[in-house]
């Protein structure tokens, strides 16, 4: 008999060489055309190019927001490219050959076909318990293994309300949010869903999974509510839109499922299935599971999981595994609550359509957990969820060595199987080789041998040498900086009995301990009282601790290292110098200086001096920041030396080291007077709309001062690190720039010089901030931006330059009551304030604003980039402020020399506007993360041009006053 055609040789050619995975994957990488030309190339090639799960990943990476199916992954793509129907096939039937075998196909196949009816063969080893008390749960279970818990849904609507039916009926064109593993935003309307549902036969079905349900469709949370065991929260102290997503709704057909993974910041889970059947696998924290790799990154600790769909994962991998490596597991019904503690692997199989619920949460008993995946630094987070796997030879043999196993602190033993080496057999499909094998076995002997999901264990791997003020933020962090300060801050202040807690905490994510130390010989130094039990820990959301103690505010300068902490100091005192000599209207209304000065650790203790931001200490000279001369009557770190540092750095990412080496136990200090009143942060949503608009005036005045006020000259001569371009300063401190129809100061030059370099590498940088910013904006910011600012802005936009705070946020405005009412005689009258308080028998009325706080981040620049902070984070977007605030200012952004002599094609750099969306896009801080929060409309939007003038457009009718 004539042996069978082999055409796999002779269709690909040298390609032969490639697996059919690794060829498979190599086409996700192409455009929907460059497939379809290529399926033209050969045979087998017409084979690779029409497998659905190709078309299904081709369709998810081109769509973001609404999808609909048509039935097909590849008609779904022709529908979306909006294809002449001729080319569209929908009448031709698939062509077929002889000759080729795939593995690898087959067993995606099998897979895409395969049915689940009797996948749950037991119930599994997961304690299942009904009607368990708080404290029986709190002792037994909580933070410290899973259990299936019934009985606690049995009253919720949603039990018989939520089937795909009824949801269908009532919520059949709400646009609910698809999980999928593309990095684009999908929603489908819940009818086209169930539509998808129906027909369609994926390896790994869509699913949804929506943290957003309770915005779209606010009746589902009527529908349920939190069982008693969950309801303590920490997390619901913060407002909605500060706090990490953690509600969802869910629903998933046949296949679908939650691939392995670890909770996002180390929260405990619970999870109500409504409708259909779940299988859940669990392995303790720190034993990855086979098949899972772990990539830590080792700049900022992000962790990023490689894991194979869940539904290969039971197929393939599951049966691998010898009896003592197998996950604990169960299948969860209809009515049935699992509770996933903290830090715990776990992998969800739908083996039917299902509906459910989830939610994340912290407590008591995780909160600490919580606090160290926030800590700056990244070996803690690869051991919390890799366990020693995350440690090199060394590392892991000092563990050893160090730390004895303490099994009585594993809150898991009673759910280990026997302690041997795995022995796992060989299969036809090479999944498990010998490296396999000893990658499992390690894992499982490195997680006997020493680790332990315990506090203090895990916090020996904090990273000593970084400081949450001033080392690089994970982007896989569930919350910023700002709102990690803003949580702990509130919680000490409303959660006074867990003070003890709240504060191990602090020190884990802060190293609040490290900061009171200082704050105490600070307070010594300078005859301050000590600080208070309820003052021990750094309040707002600043990026630099700051202390209330008594009367007085101190702030220890920490952001970005000592030279640029020297520099944040020597700025501000140098500016309060200015404004003591110009004797401005500006200085009523920011906060005294009564002292400053630098506090560094020596032979194991804190010393301390006074320094007034003139000269350069001797502790300072011995660290080599500065190289040259300075007079001890000279701001040796003032603004100009500022700028100098700001063009050096611009444009270089950040590495995280956060200062030089040596330099990293010297910190620079300020003493103010405290302010009465209260942050405006506080008050937003307590002010009338008269105290809005009397802030936003209030705002104008003060900046108008501010921008008035002469600044030092620059000092050309200083600027070492200024390119060559310098030397064409006049002696009238203008540069004559080539193809320049004006002069432009140095200050504007070195401003401008500046924003080119921080245009370096920007649609990357924008791309790694990522959502909310559209990724078809940031892929055409090239074309929008210019690609020198020193040109372009110094030829067209001849402007002015001035001292700019730069940071006028809600958190750097002070409020005090201007008008209280007497809760006994009901009357309005004015108040003086007492003692930063008031009378318990008053109730405030109105507020006005005070004092504009926090220096440090001052500049000197072009004044409209004020606006952007006091815009988009003071005013939230609201136009009508922003025109209150302009009616105040009064001073024109431009200066009316040749108002602007732009030639044909540049007509946006005479746009206000236009100016202030290249300021934004620009920043160091993820503003367009913030304007797109704000304008989520502007999303869709199909230009940069048009963010622009919806966000900035008001700009344009502003004349300045003469």
């Amino acid at each position: 008999m004539e042996s069978q055609r082999d055409r796999r040789t002779e269709a690909l050619g040298d390609l032969r060489v490639l697996s059919d995975e690794i060829l498979c994957a190599i086409l996700e990488r192409f455009t929907p055309r460059d497939v379809a030309r290529v399926a033209c190339v050969s045979s087998v090639m017409y084979t690779l190019c029409n497998e659905e799960p190709l078309w299904m990943s081709l369709c998810l990476k081109g769509t973001s927001g609404s999808l609909q199916y048509k039935g097909s992954w590849k008609k779904t793509v022709l529908h979306n490219l909006n294809l002449p129907d001729k080319y569209k096939e929908y009448h031709r039937g698939p062509l077929y050959f002889d000759g080729f075998n795939s593995l690898f196909l087959y067993r995606r196949l099998y897979r895409c076909h395969t049915t689940l009816g009797a996948f749950h063969a037991d119930t599994g080893n997961v304690q299942r318990i009904k009607d368990i008390s708080l404290k029986e749960f709190y002792n037994e279970y909580d933070a410290k293994k899973p259990v299936m818990l019934s009985g606690l849904a049995d009253t919720w609507p949603a039990r018989h309300k939520w089937t795909t039916d009824q949801l269908l009926l009532n919520y059949g064109d709400v646009a609910f949010k698809i999980s999928q593993r593309g990095a684009r935003k999908v929603s489908m309307k819940f009818k086209d869903y169930v539509s998808y549902m129906k027909v369609q036969h994926d390896e790994d079905p869509l699913y949804i999974f929506d943290e957003k349900f309770g915005e779209t469709a606010p009746s589902l949370l009527k529908d349920y509510c939190v069982p008693h065991l969950f309801e303590e929260d920490f997390f619901d102290i913060l407002d909605t839109d500060k706090r990490p997503s953690y509600r969802w709704f869910i629903i998933g057909p046949e296949r679908s499922g939650a691939s392995w993974h670890v909770d996002p910041a180390l929260t405990s889970a619970w999870n109500t299935l409504l409708c259909g059947r779940k299988r859940w696998a669990l392995y303790p924290p720190g034993k990855v599971p086979l098949g899972v790799t772990v990539h830590v990154n080792e700049e900022d600790g992000d962790v990023n999981v490689e894991t194979p769909s869940s539904l290969q994962w039971w197929l393939d991998f599951y049966p691998l595994l010898a009896e003592e490596d197998k996950p604990i597991e169960c299948t969860q019904l209809p009515g049935e609550t699992i509770y996933v503690p903290s830090g715990w692997w776990h992998c969800v199989l739908n083996l039917e359509t299902t509906i459910a619920v989830t939610q994340n949460f912290v407590n008591s008993n995780n909160f600490e957990f919580v606090c160290l995946d926030m800590a700056p630094g990244y070996h803690h987070k690869g051991v919390c969820r890799v366990g020693l796997l995350a440690l090199d030879e060394d590392g892991y043999e000092n563990v050893r060595q160090n730390m004895p196993c303490n099994e009585k602190n594993s809150s898991y033993n009673d759910l280990l199987r026997k302690e041997k080496r795995a022995k796992i057999q060989k299969d036809a499909d090479g999944l498990n080789d010998e490296r396999a094998i000893n990658g499992v076995s390690r894992s499982y002997n490195l997680w006997k041998d020493g680790f332990s999901y315990d506090i203090n264990f895990l916090s020996m791997f904090l990273d000593k040498d970084r400081d949450h003020y001033s080392a690089l933020w994970s982007s896989g962090n569930s919350i910023g900086q700002r709102e990690l300060r803003e949580w702990l801050s509130k919680l000490w202040i409303q959660k006074p009995k867990l003070r003890e807690l709240i504060w191990k905490g602090a020190c884990i994510a802060l190293n609040a301990n490290k900061w009171l130390e200082c704050l105490s010989k600070i307070c010594v130094f300078h005859n301050l009282p000590p600080p208070t039990d309820d003052e021990r820990l750094p309040v707002g959301t600043g990026s630099n601790p700051v202390y209330l103690v008594g009367n007085s505010v101190v702030k220890i300068f920490v952001e970005g290292g000592l030279e640029a902490s020297l520099y944040g100091l020597g700025t501000e005192l140098e500016f309060q110098s200015r404004l003591r000599e110009a004797n401005s209207p500006l200085s009523k209304h920011i906060p005294d200086v009564l002292a400053s000065g630098i506090i560094y650790l020596e032979n194991g203790s804190c010393t301390n001096l006074s320094w007034d931001g003139k000269g350069v200490p001797d502790v300072i000279v011995k660290s080599n920041i500065i190289s040259r001369k300075c007079s001890v009557d000279d701001f040796s770190f003032g603004v100009w030396g500022r700028k100098q540092l700001e063009y050096r750095n611009a444009g270089i990412p950040v590495d995280g080291s956060g200062s030089l080496a040596g330099n990293s136990n010297i910190w620079p200090y300020v003493i103010t007077k405290r302010c009465e009143g209260n942050i405006f942060a506080e008050l937003r949503d307590k002010l009338t709309w008269e105290d809005t608009t009397n802030l936003a005036s209030f705002l104008g005045e003060q900046l108008n001062y501010l921008h008035l006020l002469s600044y030092p000259p620059p000092n050309i001569s200083s600027f070492s690190d200024i390119d060559h371009e310098l030397s064409l300063v006049g002696a009238n401190g203008c540069i004559a720039t080539v193809n320049s129809k004006s002069n432009v100061t140095a200050e504007w030059w070195l401003f401008t010089r500046t924003l080119t370099k921080m245009r370096k590498d920007l649609s990357s940088r924008l791309t790694k901030w990522g959502d909310p910013i559209p990724c078809k904006l940031i892929e055409k910011i090239d074309e929008y931006i210019p690609p020198d600012f020193a040109e372009n802005f110094g030829n067209y936009a001849c402007k002015h330059c001035s001292w700019i705070h730069t940071d006028v946020m809600d958190d750097n405005i002070c409020m005090k009551p201007s008008m209280v009412c007497s809760t006994t005689a009901g009357n309005n009258e004015d108040i003086t304030i007492v003692d930063n308080g008031l009378l318990s028998n008053y109730e405030v009325k109105s507020w006005c604003p005070s004092h504009i706080l926090d220096f440090s981040d001052l500049s000197i620049g072009d004044p409209l980039v004020d606006l952007i902070p006091i815009y988009l984070d003071v005013f939230r977007g609201d136009s009508r402020l922003l025109k209150k605030f302009l009616e105040s200012y009064k001073l024109p952004f431009v200066s009316e020399v040749s108002r602007w002599e732009s030639t044909e094609g540049d007509q946006k750099f005479g746009r206000l506007s236009y100016l202030a969306m290249c300021y934004c896009i620009l920043h160091h801080d993820n503003v367009l993360g913030a304007l797109f929060s704000l304008w989520e409309e502007l999303r869709s939007a199909k230009s940069w041009e048009e963010v622009e003038l919806a966000v900035w457009g008001e700009l344009n009718n502003y004349k300045g006053f003469p």
